[in-house]
C-alpha cells in the first residue's frame, strides 16, 4: 500500500509554518495514542502521525520531501526490478561471470537493532524532569553458550555447502550463455555456520529474550512527541558487533490549569468585575510555585500579565520560559437583594441604568434614530 502524503496525514497545507505543523502534530497525536485511543488502527495513525511530523519539522528533510515525494532519488538500481536477477550484483554475475560483484562477509561484526518504547509523563514530570527505571523486553547474548549457539564445550563448524561464505552460486545455462545467481546460503542461512549440538537454553540461536532494567534520566523541559536516545541499550550485535540504541517517546498528558507552548506557559485567571474595576493583588499558581500579581483598575477582561522566567526550562538549556497571564472577569450569577440595589446605584450613578429603568433606553434611542427623529 501506497504511504498517504504527509501534508494530507497532518491535515496542513505545503506552506504552512512550522509552529502549525506542530500545533497539528500535537492535536493528531494526542488524539490517536494508544493510551488514550483504543481503536483497533490507533496504533498505526500514531505512527503516520508521527513519521509525518519527523519529516515536515526538519528543514532539510521536508525539502527533499517537497521535492522527491516518498521516493528516494539515491535508490538507482537496487530499488528497480530486473526480471528475477535480484538486484546490482546479481547483474554483474549474469554479465561479467560474478567477478564484480562484492561478497558481504556473514561473519562480519553487525550493529544490533535499535528498539522504541513509549513513556507517559505528567506535565509537572515532562517540565521538571525525573529519573526512573524503564523494564524493556529486548533479545540478549544466551549466558550458556555465550551467543554461539553451541553447546557448552562445541564451537560451530563451517558450513560444508558455502565454505563459510554464507552464499551460494546458483548456475543456469541459457540460449544468452551461463547465468550464475547469487543467493543466501539455505544450509547456514547466510551466517557461514553449522551447529550439529545446539545449545539447550537458546535452542542454536545464541538469543534469548529477557526483561532488562534501565535507568533513564529525562531531562526538563521535554514535550509531547519528543524522543530520549539511549545509547548502546538497543538490541546487542552480531559476531562482537556494537549494540542498537533505545529510544524513549514521550507522551505528556494535558494539564486542567496551565497549557504549554514551547517554553512558555499560558493560564486563565478568573477575578471579579470589582477586582477588575478597583484593581487588586491576586495570587495566581506558577509551576515553580504562588506569586503575586498586581491587577490594576480598570482592567479588561483578556488583558495579558508576563511572569518572566515561571515557565518551562528549555531542554537544550537555553533558559526558561514565560508565563502568561489571561485575565477572565467573572459575571455573578446569582446576587442577593442588598447587591442588586448597590448595582442598581452603580450603575445611576455611571450613567448605565438596565433598559426599562430608565426614561429612555439605549434600544429606545437607536429606534429613534432609524425613523429619523
Amino acid at each position: 500500500m501506497s504511504k498517504r502524503d504527509y501534508y494530507e496525514v497532518l491535515g496542513v497545507s505545503k506552506s504552512a509554518s512550522k509552529d502549525e505543523i506542530k500545533k497539528a502534530y500535537r492535536k493528531l497525536s494526542k488524539k490517536y495514542h494508544p493510551d488514550i485511543n483504543k481503536e483497533a488502527d490507533a496504533d498505526e495513525k500514531f505512527k503516520e502521525v508521527k513519521e509525518a511530523y519527523e519529516v515536515l519539522s526538519d528543514d532539510q528533510k521536508k525539502a527533499h520531501y517537497d521535492q522527491f515525494g516518498h521516493t528516494d532519488p539515491n535508490q538507482g538500481f537496487g530499488g528497480g526490478d530486473f526480471g528475477g536477477f535480484g538486484g546490482f550484483e546479481d547483474i554483474f554475475s549474469t554479465f561479467f561471470g560474478g567477478g564484480g560483484s562484492r561478497r558481504r562477509d556473514p561473519n562480519a561484526p553487525r550493529q544490533g537493532a535499535d528498539l522504541q518504547y513509549t513513556m507517559t509523563l505528567s506535565f509537572e514530570e515532562a517540565v521538571f524532569g525525573k529519573e526512573t527505571d524503564l523494564e524493556i523486553p529486548r533479545e540478549e547474548n544466551c549466558e550458556t553458550c555465550h551467543g554461539s549457539g553451541a553447546k557448552p564445550g562445541t564451537k560451530p563448524d563451517t558450513c560444508s555447502h558455502c565454505h563459510g561464505s554464507g552464499q551460494l552460486n546458483v548456475e543456469q545455462n541459457t540460449p544468452f550463455g551461463r547465468i550464475v545467481n547469487r543467493r543466501v546460503c539455505h544450509y547456514c542461512s547466510g551466517t557461514g555456520k553449522q551447529i550439529k549440538d545446539k545449545c539447550s537454553t537458546c535452542g542454536g540461536t545464541g538469543k534469548v529474550k529477557k526483561r532488562r532494567k534501565i535507568h533513564v534520566k529525562i531531562p526538563a523541559g521535554i514535550d509531547d512527541g519528543q524522543q530520549l536516545r539511549v545509547a548502546g541499550q538497543g538490541e546487542p550485535g552480531v559476531n562482537g558487533g556494537p549494540a542498537g540504541d533505545l529510544y524513549v517517546v514521550f507522551h505528556v498528558r494535558s494539564h486542567e490549569f496551565f497549557e504549554r507552548d514551547g517554553d512558555d506557559i499560558y493560564c486563565e485567571m478568573p477575578i471579579t468585575f470589582v477586582q477588575a474595576a478597583l484593581g487588586d493583588e491576586v495570587e495566581v499558581p506558577t509551576l515553580h510555585g504562588k506569586v503575586k500579581l498586581k491587577v490594576p483598575a480598570g482592567t479588561q477582561t483578556g488583558t495579558k500579565f508576563r511572569l518572566k522566567g515561571k515557565g518551562v526550562p528549555n531542554v537544550r538549556g537555553y533558559g526558561t520560559g514565560d508565563q502568561h497571564i489571561i485575565i477572565r472577569i467573572l459575571t455573578p450569577t446569582k446576587l442577593t437583594e442588598k447587591q442588586k440595589q448597590l448595582l442598581h446605584e452603580f450603575a445611576e450613578v455611571s450613567g448605565s441604568v438596565p433598559q426599562g429603568e430608565h426614561e429612555e433606553g439605549f434600544f429606545s434611542k437607536v429606534k429613534r434614530a432609524f425613523k429619523g427623529e
